[in-house]
């Protein structure tokens, strides 16, 4: 039976016109799946499906995602995140659904370490997925050296505005996106050099768990608050209500960037 699949020039370019065709004719197509995005169950046979191509270095993983959460495209991943995929998907990989925490990451080219705190926000009486990122140390401009924290004017050359308090929902930055694949945060994704293709600004070592209700919220709003602080700012918040109270203080002493990012910039 022929599958409600979506399968974009970019997926049918990787995968040839000859499996593309036996997709759309439903002969490889499962009925049923997990969406990779939202993780909740899809059906092929009842409502639209993309197809989302995994490459890594060596390998690639064929998935699937409501139309709804992402479109049909190729997302380029580590191969050690594309093996944590495989296991996502084969049910191998084990764990508690994410609270949020202060999860340092990958060292910036400034080898200042980046914290990564995951958390709902409210703003005008509404949830809003939100990354908290603040550096383990100061950050200065590159090819520079010194004690200062360029950390918030580098963003802010990029388009992230500052914010004196959370009453309102940043502007979207164009360019800028948040991965959000296989139920899982993998990066933050910066225009490429010269207009190409999206480079990784920020990328988990392992693709990082998020709760329920921040991959709910991420998919109603088709994008992620990120909010960005000056060292020392935030500080490890076990608690979303603690985190907003310290993004206030931060936001009230000039110490905050923000902007809306797409959900999925790729």
């Amino acid at each position: 039976m022929p599958r409600m699949l979506d399968v974009s020039d970019e997926v049918r370019a990787e995968i040839g016109d000859e499996e593309a065709d036996r997709l759309l004719a439903g002969d490889t197509a499962p009925g049923s799946y997990d969406c990779t995005s939202c993780r909740t169950p899809g059906d092929s046979e009842q409502e639209r499906t993309s197809t989302v191509l995994f490459i890594g270095d060596e390998t690639a993983v064929l998935a699937f995602a409501h139309a709804t959460c992402l479109p049909s495209q190729v997302v380029q991943v580590t191969e050690e995140q594309l093996q944590g995929a495989v296991k996502s998907i084969t049910g191998d990989s084990a764990g508690a659904p994410a609270t949020q925490q202060d999860m340092p990451e990958q060292a910036t080219p400034e080898q200042a370490v980046l914290g990564v705190t995951s958390g709902l926000v409210l703003i005008a009486g509404e949830l809003h997925p939100a990354l908290v990122v603040e550096p383990t140390t100061p950050i200065v401009r590159p090819g520079t050296t010194g004690s200062g924290d360029d950390f918030l004017p580098l963003l802010i050359e990029q388009g992230f505005m500052p914010v004196t308090e959370l009453s309102a929902v940043p502007p979207v930055l164009h360019g800028w996106s948040v991965l959000l694949a296989m139920g899982q945060l993998h990066a933050v994704l910066q225009p490429g050099p010269n207009g190409g293709q999206p480079v990784a600004w920020w990328q988990a070592h392992q693709p990082l768990l998020v709760t329920d209700g921040w991959r709910a919220a991420a998919n109603k709003h088709q994008q992620v608050l990120m909010f960005a602080a000056s060292v020392g700012s935030i500080g490890r918040q076990p608690r979303e209500d603690l985190l907003r109270d310290a993004l206030d203080k931060a936001a009230a002493n000039g110490r905050l960037v923000a902007a809306a990012l797409p959900l999925t910039g790729t």
